[in-house]
């Protein structure tokens, strides 16, 4: 047993360790790509056959991940890189990195269906030696009270037979300061030693590993840092209606409060949260709390604000198209943007989708324009559109162009001079003097 434990940290040490990675999303494939810039070689799965199609071709479907940089760990000669859909390949890794989505089902209830799946293909292949992370984040129990009852079924036990570990996904796309490398990996073991393997695999790709107690410590770390985000999100979007009350520009008031140089950290408010995180996370904590009879009362009053901020929006669009004398039916409006954040091409629980729901549910015509997203496909299908260009001539034909998401790309001053009235969510029109601006 104790040669077992060694023989895989002296693989890791060494790079001989063959990685698999499980989803090759925008979590996933960073990962992989860290892997084999430090020497290993690793197997990606996935089950959608488009992605792993692709991959094996040498293309990226990830807009911040170059087509060049899987192309060079394809190669035929000595491809350190492969994808597949073929899960009984689990068997040829000696670390598993699980990286699937979990998403909140109809009843805004955690939906861990891809890791309970994901967990019932490992088990089938689990042999001795094996080290398994989830990534994926969750509710804190999620690893030991999921996954390992399924990895300990067959007789297997953490610690000596097999290494489980929890280390939660902290991607960003589209930022530039901090990325895979250089931000710091929070790792929580089942057992003693499966800490110490997981800190020593990570550390292979990472620069700083931050060792915890507990898999349910980690994951209660990942909830913290999206719920810090949500509830200060929320408490500047309910103080931006109440600055539009008040006629005050709430982004004016937080950039003075920026210049006190302690204790005061700049959150902005805009049209509802988006992305793979903020706007779910919570909700898997305060599911999980009522467990132990606790109602968390602050979070679930900061999802319900973040939540109605796309009616706040409409309800702006509405009252700026009445004060030039249209109604919203029948109206030609331009969504700017639907990406959940600017210079990402990741559509995932946008507030843009929300917005162009609600606009066409109250009678308006409505398009969108974004350079990173050219079909858009609403959160439930409902609706399946295609981005419209921008031009001189078309801004014109357009009652309201409403800002969504702020891109780098979108020249806005241009966009204001043409257009017939702008609703700007996301001050992105900060320093342009015009009366067709509405702030909402």
């Amino acid at each position: 047993m104790p040669q077992r434990f060694e023989n895989l940290l002296e693989a890791i040490e060494n790079r001989k360790a063959k990685v698999g990675v499980i989803g090759l999303g925008y979590v996933g494939l960073p990962i992989v790509l860290r892997f084999c810039e430090e020497g290993f070689k690793v197997i990606g799965f996935d089950i959608d056959p488009k992605k792993t199609d692709a991959l094996n071709s040498g293309k990226s479907y990830i807009r911040h991940i170059p087509s060049e940089k899987i192309a060079t760990l394809v190669k035929k000669e000595n491809p350190v890189f492969t994808a597949t859909t073929d899960m009984s390949r689990l068997a040829e890794t000696d670390a598993i990195i699980i990286c699937v989505p979990t998403p909140l089902s109809d009843k805004r209830e955690p939906d861990l269906t891809y890791v309970e799946e994901t967990g019932k293909e490992i088990a089938k292949y689990i042999r001795r030696g094996q080290l398994i992370s989830l990534e994926s984040t969750t509710y804190p129990g999620t690893t030991d009270e999921l996954l390992l009852p399924m990895f300990t079924e067959k007789g297997l036990k953490a610690g000596s037979d097999f290494y489980l570990v929890f280390s939660p996904e902290r991607e960003d796309p589209g930022r530039i300061d901090f990325n895979t490398q250089t931000t710091p990996k929070i790792v929580g073991g089942v057992t003693a030693k499966c800490l110490k393997a997981g800190c020593a695999l990570y550390s292979t790709i990472v620069d700083k590993i931050v060792p915890v107690s507990s898999t349910k410590v980690a994951e209660m770390s990942k909830l913290l840092e999206n719920i810090y985000r949500s509830v200060n999100i929320a408490m500047v979007n309910e103080l931006k209606m109440l600055c539009d009350r008040m006629n005050m520009d709430i982004w004016e008031v937080i950039e003075a409060s920026k210049t006190k140089p302690f204790g005061f950290q700049a959150f902005y408010p805009g049209p509802g949260l988006g992305g793979h995180c903020i706007p779910i996370d919570p909700f898997y904590l305060t599911w999980k709390a009522r467990e132990y009879n606790f109602s968390t009362r602050f979070i679930e009053l900061a999802g319900e604000i973040n939540t109605n901020m796309p009616y706040f929006v409409v309800k702006k669009v509405m009252d700026a198209l009445n004060n030039v004398g249209k109604s919203v039916k029948d109206s030609n409006i331009l969504v700017l943007g639907v990406a959940y954040k600017k210079n990402v091409d990741d559509l995932r629980e946008s507030p843009a989708l929300e917005l162009i729901k609600l606009l066409r549910e109250k009678g308006a015509k409505v398009d969108y324009n974004d350079p990173f997203i050219p079909v858009a496909v609403s959160h439930r299908k409902e609706f399946r559109m295609r981005s419209t260009p921008v031009t001189e001539k078309s801004l014109k034909k357009y009652d309201c162009t409403l800002i969504a998401t702020d891109h780098s790309s979108y020249d806005f001053k241009w966009i204001v001079e043409n257009s017939n009235l702008v609703v700007d969510t996301r001050n992105a029109t900060a320093g342009i003097k015009s009366r067709k601006i509405v702030k909402a």
